[in-house]
């Protein structure tokens, strides 16, 4: 029986309850899944911050080389044609700069030349591959050229001490036109944008103040420094006996060797990239005293149609060999002329490509005969400086561009030729104009020495013993010494010539074994 008391006993039906139940936890799920999210979002927030801090660290500390590598890397795709290497491996991207922002980007290309002909193709390119880096947004590229300097390490008169390459323009046999070659040579590297100086060597019969016309046409000489001031014409400096006030010398061969040297050494040249000298016809005293005064970079020869040029010709390109002077072109003057739509060949043909089938000589240069050229030599105006855009102007762009090509792969050349590799110990000899590269010991090197100091120069018996020289000595310095040799600084002291025909006689090494990695 029920107590009247008692509280009723109340239940709700259990779907109802449920129903509540579900309605609540659904709720509660749905709150728990959106704080979730958004700690998600915070912790993402927060991570990503994390990130950005951490990648903003690792660019201060480490993008400035990355992007060095990245700018260097675009310009590496940049092939020299002369030397056929990048212009990053040749040494020429100088001052690379990046600013804070990772955007701008500037850099110098410092060339072997200003009269280089490819100078703006080079800018062109590094713009364009730097450029197209995606986080370059701004590219500065600044042209310059090496300090003219020559290679030749020796004690050089102080004149020619700012000399990059000397140029010799010889024919040994006068009147077919090396004169107006030379002069014409000289205006147009000029016009190229190279600093350029004329010599004229030729005391007897000096052609230069006939072929340009200074307004100064007498050399001025420092009473203090007894050094000569050349004229200048059209931003030619210029030297010759014929502004000596002079005119033409009547003298003996030791004087006539002893006034072209005074001329050429004393004279304040200043900073040149080229100094075409003209030299007299002949094979005689005045070119071995500029041969052996002047390191002289290379050579041009001046020939004519005839066989009788030929004769000469050949007799001067054999005496530039016995000195080491490497000729690198040769200009067939008064080669034709053109008249009623045809080609006339008045002195013949086959001169030109004579002396170079038989000497090796690379490249042949043919000028016409031109009443142009001829009045421009006359009236003291050079033909490619009055007609800068005609035939034969081309025809002298193309000479200059074969010698300024020439002219750098020569000292790319005796610059390398012979080097220490410390890290195997040996010297390692690649003579200019030969693919043939080869080692010899330091030692070995030292003891084939041939100077009076180690040889006896009366009985020829060797005063260096074997074992004077220790085995394992190292060279100091190597340095060239013009085209035909180098100079080699030893510990003691001693500095000993080495030429290359001597250092192709000594005994070679061979299976020279790379060093062993020092990494661990």
């Amino acid at each position: 029986m029920q107590s009247l008391y008692s509280p009723p006993s109340f239940r709700l039906p259990f779907p109802i309850l449920g129903s509540i139940y579900g309605t609540f936890g659904h709720r509660n799920a749905i709150c728990r899944q959106e704080c979730t999210r958004a700690n998600l979002r915070i912790s993402n927030l927060n991570s990503g911050r994390v990130r950005a801090a951490s990648a903003s660290a690792d660019a201060s500390t480490m993008s400035v080389e990355m992007a060095k590598r990245d700018v260097l890397g675009a310009l590496s795709q940049i092939i020299d044609p002369d030397f056929g290497t990048d212009i990053v491996s040749c040494g020429f991207v100088k001052d690379l700069e990046i600013n804070e922002t990772f955007e701008e980007v500037s850099f110098r290309l410092e060339l072997t030349t200003p009269a280089c002909p490819v100078k703006d193709m080079f800018e062109e390119k590094a713009n364009e591959v730097v450029a197209a880096i995606p986080w370059v947004k701004k590219v500065t590229v600044t042209m310059s050229a090496q300090p003219a300097k020559p290679v030749f390490s020796g004690e050089l008169p102080k004149g020619l001490q700012k000399i990059s390459n000397i140029i010799a323009v010889s024919s040994c046999k006068g009147g077919v036109g090396k004169s107006t070659v030379a002069v014409n040579l000289a205006y147009t590297l000029a016009g190229m944008g190279a600093r350029v100086g004329i010599f004229d060597a030729d005391v007897f019969g000096p052609s230069l103040p006939t072929m340009v016309s200074p307004e100064n046409r007498l050399l001025e000489m420092n009473p203090e420094t007894r050094s000569i001031y050349p004229t200048e014409y059209l931003g030619v400096k210029l030297v010759s006996f014929g502004f000596a006030g002079q005119g033409r010398a009547i003298m003996r061969g030791p004087m006539v060797s002893g006034v072209v040297n005074q001329l050429l050494t004393t004279a304040e040249w200043g900073e040149l990239d080229y100094l075409v000298i003209d030299m007299p016809p002949g094979t005689g005293d005045i070119h071995l005293t500029l041969c052996q005064v002047a390191p002289l970079t290379a050579a041009v020869i001046v020939t004519t149609p005839q066989k009788l040029s030929f004769i000469d010709v050949a007799k001067g390109v054999r005496m530039f060999s016995k000195l080491k002077v490497p000729c690198i072109a040769v200009v067939e003057n008064m080669c034709y002329f053109d008249a009623d739509g045809k080609r006339y060949f008045p002195f013949g043909k086959g001169s030109g490509s004579q002396v170079v089938q038989q000497f090796g000589i690379p490249h042949l240069f043919d000028l016409p005969i031109r009443p142009t050229l001829s009045a421009s030599g006359d009236d003291g105006m050079p033909e490619v400086a009055r007609e800068p855009q005609g035939e034969v102007a081309k025809t002298f762009q193309d000479l200059g561009v074969c010698v300024v090509q020439q002219c750098a792969k020569i000292r790319q050349q005796v610059s390398t030729a012979v080097s220490y590799d410390r890290l195997r110990k040996v010297i390692r000899v690649k003579v200019p104009d030969s693919d043939e590269e080869f080692f010899l010991h330091p030692a070995t090197v030292r003891r084939n020495d041939r100077s009076a100091q180690s040889v006896d120069e009366w009985t020829g018996d060797q005063k260096i013993q074997y074992g004077d020289v220790p085995e394992d000595i190292e060279p100091e310095e190597i340095r060239p010494m013009g085209n035909y040799a180098v100079s080699i600084t030893w510990p003691d002291g001693f500095s000993q010539i080495a030429p290359y025909d001597q250092l192709e006689m000594i005994e070679r090494l061979v299976d020279i074994p790379l060093p062993a990695s020092t990494g661990v």
